[in-house]
């Protein structure tokens, strides 16, 4: 009964300490055997682990129980986010030191190991310089691979502990005791330089992949501050400025213009125009007076108001819908490297023919067998080092990382240039992505022939003084005219319908919808009836300019859809990809877009849990699906699809969940980014090929195959240098990119 009582514990945390999708395994299976843990579900992408916990044990007996096996939790009341992007940007920086260290100390050791080889000194300063390299710039692959053996398990770690680790003990034997071999009459060579290239290459791979992703993470993990850190609130019948965590449900919270609403709660007095699109993605700002619910996180425009406090801190939607999105990121299985599928196998292969070379060379080796069978065992493990194989992808991925950039694509991990190429069903969000998510005039007309000379500046007056969020589109569309604005005596705001005001001359005017004109006895004439009508039927707002008998203006507000939108659609669809359009929009405005782009499937009305569970079902049928928004209203689904892909004119936690950026928020690129996806993967393919190729034909020869034949035997210094080759064949491979058109 007593375990019915504890209270459960749901917190997500950085890891540290991971470097491979087994890492992230063993992570989970620790967490998930330790008393009191009801479940644990690592995010390797993100390097988190969410876990349930139960009151009967703490953050610091999770932390301990990973700590015993090399792993560890960052324990912090901070955003996990930030300290996630703290912890990269300073394992960044680690990598970077050791590459660059590695690399200072092993070019020695290769000048002394080609061109110096005889040389007794060279041997002893290549020892010295090699011992640094790999026991302390390159410990974290024998860590890694101790890790994985502790599971039976192999990875690239293992593979290159085993071919350094081997490397170098043969050359350390041979520069500590070389009268063994000379007394066999056999040269006592050393592979230092094999040892620290290989560390070097690799470490270099590992520095470019975190290079890839840190760049795009600095410039995207640059979140805005959705709630204030401070805000105006009466307690006590005192108004006191407070910070964001001492606010308390019922406090009376003080909004002025242009400030953002710190948590939810109703208007109990004002009135304003509120921008809600961070959290419905539309660009209109939406009215509040009394009794009007307002949320955390959207933004005030020109009137004041005061609400009370309902809901704060994580009860807030913002918070929820955050919340939502870091459940759906965690809920995805981490992505197993196809390198380290391969190593899995590779290693015990590669030791099994080692061994069994030795073993061979032992029973038919002659006088020489033990001399034989050690030099060829030996040559096995070098020509079967890991350079080509663990630059295969990580060169690839640079270099197509780098050609995104230059075509407007910021691709922030390996994982969405991997997957964007199967992508078959593509989700676009309306406004901010086929639209350009800002309102504006699209036509105005007038109804005298001198109407913009006569009225225009008095137009320019009125709206100029109101505080509609439509007001703006007029006062921008008459300001680029060069009108300059009239004077005028009065205004007065009618909320629901528009304003009216007087001009110097007494006149009356009005500006506002056709409730209002009505209300004042104007009657609209059959032709601005008409031409509001079709403006209508096109999903634009319609807004009248009258004097006291007559309309004089007929103006459409609309949000506009992006030059490129159509074409980008009819690509995508050409490419035989499903097309559909999600929107928090109405169905009239939702379909007069989707008719204007040529699109058939579309949802209206959505809200962003809707999103996110219209793509669950979809992936449920085995759909590969891209999601494209702008929004904080689009980041559940974003993190829900298979490819993400944000705006780069929309909202920062929108391009923090996203995999992909379009700087330019040109939806053409987005068959580029596909397109570079599939010659990217290409590439990988190609260099996986050639570096199984070259272990294929490598590890027989060095294995003594051709001796019975020609007497050929391969010297593990020749295995050294062909797998140097190996590994520039694959670099140069991966830049043949550079060079393809998107």
């Amino acid at each position: 009964m007593e375990t019915e009582t504890q209270q459960i514990t749901k917190r997500t945390f950085p890891v540290t300490g991971m470097t491979c999708a087994a890492c992230a395994s063993s992570v989970e299976t620790i967490l998930q055997y330790t008393d009191g843990v009801k479940s644990a579900n690592v995010n390797f992408a993100t390097n988190t682990v969410q876990v349930e916990y139960s009151d009967e044990i703490k953050a610091d007996d999770l932390n301990n129980a990973l700590t015993a096996i090399g792993y560890g939790l960052i324990i912090s009341d901070e955003n996990t986010s930030k300290v996630v992007a703290e912890a990269q940007a300073e394992e960044y920086q680690k990598i970077k030191l050791r590459t660059i260290w590695s690399a200072i100390l092993t070019v020695p050791v290769v000048v002394f190991g080609m061109f110096f080889m005889d040389w007794e000194p060279g041997r002893w300063i290549s020892l010295v310089l090699t011992i640094p390299v790999l026991f302390y710039f390159g410990q974290s692959f024998f860590i890694g691979a101790w890790k994985q053996a502790k599971f039976r398990k192999a990875n690239m770690d293992t593979l290159v502990a085993l071919s350094t680790g081997i490397a170098f003990l043969f050359s350390l034997a041979n520069t500590l005791f070389p009268e063994f071999w000379l007394s066999r009459g056999v040269q006592p060579h050393v592979y230092y330089e094999a040892a620290t290239v290989i560390i070097t290459f690799i470490t270099l791979g590992k520095l470019l992949e975190a290079r890839a992703k840190s760049n795009t993470t600095t410039a995207l993990k640059k979140l805005m501050g959705l709630q204030p850190k401070t805000l105006k609130a009466k307690i006590d019948g005192k108004e006191q400025e407070i910070p964001i965590e001492a606010v308390q449900k019922g406090y009376e919270i003080i909004v002025r213009p242009g400030e953002k609403i710190p948590v939810d709660g109703k208007v109990i007095s004002g009135h304003s125009f509120v921008d809600e699109s961070m959290i419905s993605g539309e660009p209109l700002a939406v009215e509040k007076k009394e009794g009007e619910v307002v949320f955390a996180g959207t933004v005030n425009q020109k009137g004041s108001f005061r609400f009370i406090a309902e809901k704060v801190g994580s009860e807030t939607l913002l918070s929820q819908i955050i919340q939502r999105v870091q459940e759906a990121q965690g809920s995805k299985a981490p992505v197993q490297k196809l390198v380290d599928k391969i190593a899995g196998i590779f290693v015990p292969v590669v030791i099994s023919i080692s061994i069994l070379t030795f073993a061979v060379w032992m029973l038919v080796g002659g006088e020489d067998a033990f001399t034989h069978a050690l030099m060829n065992s030996i040559a096995v493990l070098v020509i079967a080092c890991p350079c080509a194989l663990g630059l295969a992808t990580p060169t690839a991925i640079m270099v197509g990382v780098g050609k995104g950039a230059e075509n407007n694509i910021l691709i922030k991990d390996a994982e969405s240039l991997e997957l964007a190429h199967k992508v078959n069903v593509v989700i676009l969000d309306k406004t901010g992505t086929i639209t350009s998510g800002k309102t504006s005039v699209t036509n105005l007309e007038w109804t005298t022939e001198s109407g913009e000379e006569d009225f225009a500046p008095i137009l320019l007056a009125i709206e100029s003084a109101s505080e509609h969020p439509l007001a703006e589109a007029v006062v921008k569309t008459l300001t680029e005219k060069k009108i300059s604005p009239a004077t005028i005596q009065s205004f007065q705001s009618i909320p629901g319908n528009g304003v009216e005001a007087k001009s110097i001359s007494g006149d009356q005017y009005y500006v506002g919808n056709q409730k209002l004109l009505s209300g004042k006895g104007i009657e609209l004439d059959s032709e601005s009836l008409r031409i509001a009508e079709t403006w209508r039927n096109k999903a634009k707002t319609v807004v009248f300019f009258a004097d006291e008998s007559k309309v004089l203006a007929v103006i459409a507000i609309a949000d506009t859809i992006k030059p490129s939108s159509k074409a980008a659609i009819a690509s995508l669809k050409k490419e035989g990809i499903e097309v559909y359009m999600l929107t928090g929009d109405n169905s009239q405005t939702a379909k007069a877009v989707a008719d204007q782009v040529g699109l058939t499937d579309f949802k209206a009305e959505v809200l962003p849990s809707d999103k996110s569970e219209f793509i669950k079902k979809l992936q449920a049928e085995g759909k590969i699906v891209a999601m494209v928004g702008d929004g904080i209203n689009d980041s559940e689904a974003l993190a829900q699809a298979d490819v993400s892909i944000a705006m780069g004119h929309g909202s920062d936690i929108a391009m923090d969940v996203a995999k992909m950026t379009i700087i330019s928020s040109d939806l053409q690129v987005i068959p580029k980014a596909f397109n570079l996806s599939k010659l990217t993967v290409n590439g990988i393919h190609q260099n996986l090929f050639w570096a199984f190729t070259y272990n294929l034909i490598g590890i027989p020869i060095a294995a003594g195959i051709l001796y019975p034949i020609n007497g050929f035997l391969l010297d593990p210094m020749i295995a050294g240098g062909a797998m140097a080759l190996s590994s520039v064949s694959v670099v140069l491979n991966s830049l043949r990119l550079k060079g393809k058109t998107l």
